[in-house]
């Protein structure tokens, strides 16, 4: 087959590819219009890559119809050679068309069609139609609109559209903007709390609120203040890992246990977890054999509320918390074997009664942690090891799989 030569003016100088939706920028050179987006969105440089000169922050995108033409005519003369045909583009959103349809979220009668629509945008496989949206206000109006429905009790009115239209379009709206708002009160976090509590018949739509606004709370918790931290209630606990327990998706699951992380940053809200049961809640997830990501986060967590001693309590109450923490070493990934470790270290500095040492002897946790001391571990996890076995030599230096060397404090 003779080789195709293609014109030089129909490739893009980003991605060294064809064309396929040319756009030209102000300083007149020409790219795919999916390769500057993405350019201007990751590198934040406004700049055109090729000349170097800087562009305006509104720089207009203007597309090169002529060029797109000439290109669609010559990949059709060259299919038979295996050119693929290049389709015309949809056309980039209307940023005002947006803006209208934001306005009619405040007239009754038009709010069902204009989240409709909305929706539809928000789900197209299109990132420049998320970007448009987020440039017309749409995260904030859906924020708004979410508190609104809120205060007035409404959760069938439109809220699971809202939901799904932010978790798709906050990540590329004007971020500083929505920050504020959810920044500037409680209502936002409360709104999110009352969705997560609803319908205990957990019918088909209250499953799909629910799921949509874990994932969008987990968005908000990466960016709420300290002092909204602190103001999270034990019904907002009981909520999340209700979520947890209902195992409405993996990516629910998985958001859940982020927001649970997040809020450990504050010793009192570890607290509130213990009080909310969520102890015994990720012991049991566990006890299912999630993905390796899902154990590695449900073992973060239990590190951290094993920090207080409410936390070791529950754990030390499940009938298969210390076999189960011990189970898991060596077994799933080092960072899962770090956090394991770190509880068995809290359970025998603080909370080590003669009970426990010896259901941590029978459950096989001693012999685990002799294991990791002949494994290829850190130097750093063998340390916390030997200080453990060192702790309670007294009780365990007589059991056979114990060498002498770890249990014998130097002199």
């Amino acid at each position: 087959m003779e080789e195709i030569q293609i014109p030089e003016y129909f490739i893009c100088p980003i991605s060294l590819q064809i064309m396929k939706d040319p756009v030209t920028v102000l300083t007149g050179i020409t790219y795919d219009r999916e390769s500057i987006e993405q350019w201007f969105s990751t590198t934040h440089d406004m700049s055109c890559p090729v000349t170097k000169q800087a562009l305006p922050r509104d720089n207009a995108l203007t597309p090169n119809h002529t060029l797109r033409r000439l290109i669609q005519q010559w990949c059709k003369e060259n299919a038979t050679n295996g050119v693929g045909l290049i389709p015309t583009p949809k056309l980039t959103l209307n940023k005002i068309y947006v803006s209208g349809l934001v306005q009619d979220l405040g007239v009754s009668h038009l709010q069902a069609n204009a989240l409709k629509k909305l929706e539809a945008l928000a789900l197209e496989n299109a990132q420049r139609n998320r970007r448009s949206m987020g440039e017309a206000g749409v995260a904030k109006a859906m924020v708004l609109f979410i508190v609104r429905c809120y205060k007035e009790g409404a959760q069938r009115n439109g809220v699971l559209e809202a939901l799904r239209i932010l978790h798709h379009v906050w990540s590329v709206a004007d971020d500083h903007e929505v920050k504020l708002i959810v920044n500037g009160s409680n209502d936002f976090l409360e709104s999110l709390t009352w969705v997560l509590g609803c319908d205990p018949e957990m019918d088909n739509h209250a499953i799909l609120m629910k799921s949509e606004a874990i994932l969008v709370m987990k968005m908000a918790m990466e960016v709420i203040t300290a002092s909204q931290l602190e103001l999270l209630n034990l019904e907002f606990f009981k909520n999340i890992v209700m979520v947890s327990k209902e195992k409405i998706s993996q990516e629910a699951l998985k958001s859940a246990l982020h927001v649970l992380i997040e809020a450990c940053l504050l010793g009192r809200n570890r607290m509130k977890m213990v009080e909310s049961g969520a102890i015994f809640q990720l012991i049991e997830l566990e006890l299912a054999r999630p993905e390796r990501h899902i154990t590695e986060l449900i073992f973060n967590l239990l590190a951290n509320l094993c920090g207080c001693a409410d936390g070791r309590a529950q754990l030390l109450k499940h009938a298969g918390g210390i076999a189960l923490v011990s189970k898991r070493i060596l077994r799933v990934s080092p960072a899962t074997d770090d956090r394991a470790v770190h509880i068995l270290s809290l359970i025998a500095m603080f909370s080590a009664t003669h009970e426990v040492l010896l259901e941590m002897l029978l459950v096989g946790a001693v012999s685990k942690l002799c294991m990791v001391m002949q494994a290829d571990c850190t130097a750093h996890l063998k340390k916390k090891v030997r200080g453990i076995l060192r702790l309670h030599s007294n009780v365990w230096n007589n059991q056979p799989c114990i060498a002498v060397y770890l249990v014998t404090r130097p002199r």
